[in-house]
């Protein structure tokens, strides 16, 4: 009788134990109820709410009953996971555009992003620490993590010359990608298409991968052709993280210039054999077919050589300019320039606003010269001259596009910026990556289910740089969440047009914080330095 007395008593006590435990359920800070859920795996959603205290994710299912600050019904719409944007020029040249000038990011939020990853295309500022002691002065609305840029480094301790490094110099660049390592970068960036990148040998990036790699990083490149040699760029890309034994990534993925459409089947292959034998190869894309850059990329690489005084004293002398102009015509003929100088649109023109939004052809016809391509040759020289500027260059086939979009190892990356109204007439990018993707190639093309493309857009690129508790929906993630009506969802930025915001997304939480609430601004500025496990250790 005792023994079962002692039974029962203990029965009481765990009685007792769970209604307090009932009793003491924490309210929540944020509760969504009533929604399709996209946990940012590839697979379909489920209905279901979330519960968020603090800046987590802490509760998943039927949460009704909850108590919480602020219950939103958000029936009839997806929930899902931020986006992750890993190729970004939120960071400019100086700490007053970009992130700084809007730190908002209104053109970002309205899409759903909530992380941007700077640093790319091989530039980077140095040290990526000035970048973070600004950011923490002056926060945005979006998560910041950065690439460390191997032009950026190279430009530091080699200079702008077209020349080999010397050991001395290979083992500076190498301490360099240390310190940035060791500071949070995600790994190493390059724009081998780029001066002063595009003067580094192929084993002096593997050497600087390699240091990348120790501390856990990815390599992460513009290649050095996307035209006539983009075969090689590909096998170039591999060849590096396979040697320098890291993930690498084929970044803003396209093929450019008529002569080389359809090619994306032949790149997609040297990928898939390349994974085949173990390598850990990854592709990013943004969903136009127009590139934007500098109108240096249509200048020879050789004319690039010691930098913008040596390019302008070769403008100088006449037997060289015609040299660089015979390049010229040829690369607007071939490569970038899309044979035509219609496709070559001006977008930021700082030492000439009024020609931004105009091609080539305008240009030549406003100023009373003829359209073709030794004048476009002439016109591009002296913009250049004058200070440069940078364009939107018209020459990517929309099949290149979609088979890129459907592969297996794509995730999206905008490479855009932060943007707002301006004098500049940036690429619809900036304002429409992500929309586009969700609405016109997912849900009214059907290229890909909308649950996949959440996936290429939140947890793909989130794993890809060891953020393990971000692009995701489950309980113990941060709190990055979009919430999105799929049949609205669209892109409205365009070429003519660009700035003009995404539609279709109704709320944005970033680390637990709203920064959209039902389709209005809130004003929050949430968003963190994101740093890498090595500089956690």
């Amino acid at each position: 009788m005792k023994k079962f007395g002692l039974i029962a008593v203990i029965a009481v006590l765990m009685s007792c134990s769970a209604e307090q435990e009932e009793v003491v359920v924490e309210p929540l800070d944020i509760l969504l109820i009533g929604g399709m859920l996209y946990t940012g795996a590839n697979e379909p959603p489920i209905a279901g709410d979330i519960g968020i205290i603090d800046d987590r994710i802490v509760a998943m299912g039927e949460l009704s009953a909850r108590e919480s600050a602020l219950t939103l019904d958000v029936s009839g719409l997806a929930v899902m996971p931020g986006f992750v944007d890993i190729h970004s020029h939120a960071v400019r040249d100086g700490l007053d555009d970009g992130i700084f000038r809007w730190p908002d990011a209104e053109n970002l939020i309205r899409q759903g992003v909530t992380t941007v990853v700077g640093g790319p295309d091989g530039s980077s500022p140095l040290p990526i620490t000035d970048t973070f002691d600004a950011l923490a002065a002056a926060p945005a609305s979006v998560n910041f993590a950065t690439f460390v840029g191997h032009g950026s480094v190279r430009g530091l301790v080699v200079g702008e010359d077209d020349r080999p490094a010397t050991e001395d110099e290979l083992e500076q660049m190498r301490e360099q990608v240390r310190i940035a390592m060791e500071s949070g970068a995600f790994g190493l960036s390059s724009g081998l298409i780029y001066a002063p990148g595009r003067f580094a040998q192929t084993d002096e990036v593997i050497e600087l991968t390699r240091v990348a790699g120790e501390y856990g990083g990815i390599y992460i490149s513009h290649m050095r052709e996307e035209g006539l040699a983009v075969l090689d760029s590909v096998a170039e890309t591999i060849r590096i993280g396979e040697e320098g034994g890291l993930p690498t990534q084929i970044t803003h993925h396209k093929i450019v210039g008529a002569p080389m459409w359809g090619n994306s089947t032949e790149t997609l292959r040297l990928v898939d054999e390349a994974i085949a034998r173990g390598v850990d190869v990854s592709i990013d894309q943004y969903p136009y077919t127009a590139s934007s850059t500098s109108l240096t990329i249509l200048f020879p690489g050789w004319s690039l050589d010691g930098g913008r005084a040596a390019l302008l004293a070769r403008l100088d002398d006449p037997g060289q300019r015609q040299r660089v102009k015979d390049d010229i015509v040829y690369n607007i003929e071939m490569d970038r320039g899309g044979d035509d100088p219609a496709n070559v649109v001006i977008a930021a023109c700082p030492h000439d606003d009024t020609i931004n939004g105009l091609n080539l052809s305008e240009i030549l016809r406003l100023q009373e010269r003829g359209v073709n391509h030794q004048n476009a040759a002439e016109l591009l020289m002296e913009l250049v001259y004058a200070g440069n500027c940078s364009a939107v260059f018209h020459a990517i086939d929309e099949g290149d596009v979609r088979n890129i979009m459907q592969h297996e190892r794509t995730m999206i990356a905008s490479d855009g910026g932060i943007e707002g109204p301006s004098e500049r007439v940036p690429h619809p990018r900036n304002y429409g990556t992500f929309a586009r993707v969700l609405g016109h190639y997912a849900r009214d093309e059907g290229v890909l289910p909308q649950y996949t493309a959440i996936h290429k857009m939140s947890m793909k690129p989130a794993d890809r740089i060891n953020l393990h508790d971000r692009g995701r929906l489950e309980v113990g993630a941060i709190a990055d969440i979009a919430v999105i009506d799929l049949d609205a969802v669209i892109d409205r930025s365009t070429f003519d047009m660009p700035h003009r915001y995404a539609q279709g997304v109704e709320h944005v939480f970033i680390n637990g914080q709203a920064v959209l609430l039902d389709g209005d601004m809130t004003g929050a500025l949430p968003g963190r330095v994101l740093l890498s496990g090595a500089a956690l250790r």
